[in-house]
C-alpha cells in the first residue's frame, strides 16, 4: 500500500511515517503546504490513502482539492473538537486525533482495507466540512460534575477545577483549593463535555484550565512544562507534537 502524508509539523509527520512503516505501508513523501502539495500532485500519481492534516502552514489542506481532483481515500490527523468532527463523520471519513496512537492507526488503516473489500465509495464533501469547521454548532459545555463523598454527593463547578488527570486508571479532578476528586468519567468522555477554550488535554494524562497556569517553562525534547496553581504530585508536560497546538489554544 502507497500513502502521502500531508502535514505541517515536521516532527508529527516524521513519526507518523516511522508508525506507518512499522506497519510494512510505503510513505510515498512527507509534504507540509497547500502550494507544495499541489504541486506533487500535478506530478504524481495518487496514492491509496492521503494522512491529512487541516491546518497546514499557508492555509487550511482543502485549499488542495479546490485546484486539484482528489481520487485518493483520505483519513484525517487533526486537534480539532468534537463538534469539526461532526464533518468527517457525516462524511464517512476516518480520522485520528493527535497526538496519533498506534493501535488507533492500525485500527484506521484496517478500516480502509475493509471499506476496499466492500467496494465503498466514500464521497467526500469539503464544504460541509469547511462550514463546520468555521462555524461550529452552538452547544452546552459540562458546567458541573458529581462526585461521591462516602455517603454524600457534592457538585464541583466546572470553573473550580484547576486540572483533570488519570491516575491508576482512575480520572481525577484537580480543584483551586488543592483537592483531589475521583470521577465516573475518562479523559476520552471529557473531551466532548469540556468548554475547548477553557481546557486544554496537553498529554494522554491531562486536561489543564487555562485560569490555572501559573507559569511555562521550556522542557526538555521540545516540550513544555506547565506550573498550576495548586497541582504539585506531577510533573505537567505539554507533549511534543502538541505544543503546537497548545500556543495556538493560549492565544
Amino acid at each position: 500500500m502507497q500513502v502521502l502524508i500531508i502535514e505541517d509539523e515536521k516532527p508529527s509527520a516524521r513519526r507518523l511515517k516511522r508508525l506507518l512503516e512499522a506497519q510494512d505501508v510505503e510513505v510515498l513523501t512527507l509534504l507540509h503546504s497547500v502550494e507544495e502539495s499541489v504541486a506533487w500532485f500535478s506530478e504524481n500519481s495518487h496514492p491509496e490513502v492521503i494522512f491529512l492534516d487541516i491546518q497546514l502552514s499557508d492555509g487550511l489542506s482543502f485549499e488542495i482539492f479546490d485546484k486539484i481532483e482528489i481520487t485518493s481515500a483520505i483519513i484525517f490527523t487533526t486537534a480539532y473538537d468534537e463538534y469539526a468532527l461532526q464533518a468527517f463523520k457525516l462524511n464517512s471519513i476516518d480520522y485520528l486525533l493527535k497526538p496519533i496512537d498506534e493501535d488507533e492507526l492500525i485500527a484506521a488503516m484496517n478500516q480502509y482495507k475493509t471499506q476496499q473489500k466492500q467496494s465503498s465509495n466514500v464521497q467526500l464533501n469539503f464544504e460541509d466540512i469547511k462550514k463546520l469547521l468555521t462555524n461550529p454548532v452552538e452547544r452546552e459545555y459540562k458546567k458541573r460534575f458529581t462526585v461521591k463523598i462516602g455517603q454524600h454527593l457534592r457538585m464541583i463547578p466546572v470553573d473550580e477545577i484547576e486540572c483533570f488527570y488519570s491516575e491508576n486508571k482512575g480520572t481525577y479532578a484537580h480543584t483551586f483549593e488543592g483537592r483531589d476528586y475521583l470521577l465516573d468519567t475518562t479523559l476520552e468522555q471529557l473531551e466532548d463535555e469540556l468548554e475547548p477554550a477553557t481546557f486544554f488535554r496537553i498529554n494522554r494524562k491531562f486536561f489543564i484550565n487555562i485560569n490555572a497556569i501559573k507559569d511555562i517553562i521550556s522542557y526538555t525534547n521540545s516540550r513544555l512544562q506547565i506550573k498550576l496553581e495548586s497541582y504539585k504530585d506531577q510533573d505537567v508536560i505539554v507533549a511534543r507534537e502538541r505544543v503546537k497546538d497548545f500556543k495556538l489554544w493560549l492565544e
